[in-house]
């Protein structure tokens, strides 16, 4: 297994300014690039060492709206918590996010030599077409069609760009930070027209935040619960 540190020295060199920047995380070496190099560098990950990253575990998008506002800071609100949905309102902002809105992020694997490669590709909201890596890891086919499907992302040269999660005819994508979690549509079925009909939705927005684990009494030692008095002890 090579060293992260090693790893990303050989990244560096191999690479030079092709690279924005490279940084490790989770004891995984995390590479951001532009998209114009992403097919070179995938190239050169797959068939050279001390790469040799022959297996792509996942593609994903990413939508940064909202990133470093207090709400979605879970260390911060841990004590206190939020619901699972709750009112939009204005959230302290904690971390300043500066670079472009959407991002689509590659995990790649070595088998060979056991470590994992995270690349990560920003995208401007404007302009959301990434290369496609079909070419190089087939495996990538339904990975882009789902990003493609759920964060509106579009995959240039991608042999089959389709919708894989929901309906054709489905409006917006549903994983984006500014879509509700009612949809923008509902569907019902119209006696009089015999057929199913789409409508605004009834049902009021709400905003989806992250659900904070707290104190649960199914988790304390018995060391720390309270001594009971004998009248209460089942039993």
């Amino acid at each position: 297994m090579a060293d992260q540190a090693t790893l990303q020295t050989a990244f560096e060199k191999q690479f030079g300014e092709e690279l924005s920047y490279t940084f490790i995380e989770s004891d995984c070496l995390t590479v951001e690039l532009p998209r114009e190099h992403l097919l070179t560098v995938c190239q050169i990950l797959r068939d050279e060492m001390p790469f040799s990253c022959e297996q792509l575990i996942d593609v994903c998008g990413v939508d940064y709206q909202e990133y470093g506002v207090k709400e979605w800071r879970t260390q911060e609100t841990t004590v206190s918590g939020f619901s699972r949905g709750m009112e939009i309102h204005e959230g302290d902002c904690v971390v300043m996010w500066e670079k472009p809105r959407f991002a689509v992020v590659y995990h790649l694997l070595s088998l060979e030599n056991n470590h994992r490669i995270r690349l990560r590709v920003l995208v401007e909201e404007n302009q959301l077409i990434v290369p496609s890596v079909t070419s190089i890891w087939n495996g990538a086919d339904w990975f882009e069609r789902e990003a493609y499907d759920l964060y509106g992302i579009v995959f240039e040269n991608h042999p089959d760009l389709r919708r894989i999660l929901t309906d054709y005819g489905f409006v917006g994508h549903p994983f984006r930070k500014d879509f509700p979690l009612v949809g923008r549509v509902e569907m019902r079925y119209d006696a009089a027209k015999q057929r199913c009909v789409y409508e605004p939705v009834t049902v009021q927005p709400r905003v989806t935040v992250p659900k904070v684990i707290r104190e649960d009494s199914r988790y304390f030692h018995p060391e720390t619960m309270p001594e009971t008095k004998p009248s209460e002890r089942k039993g």
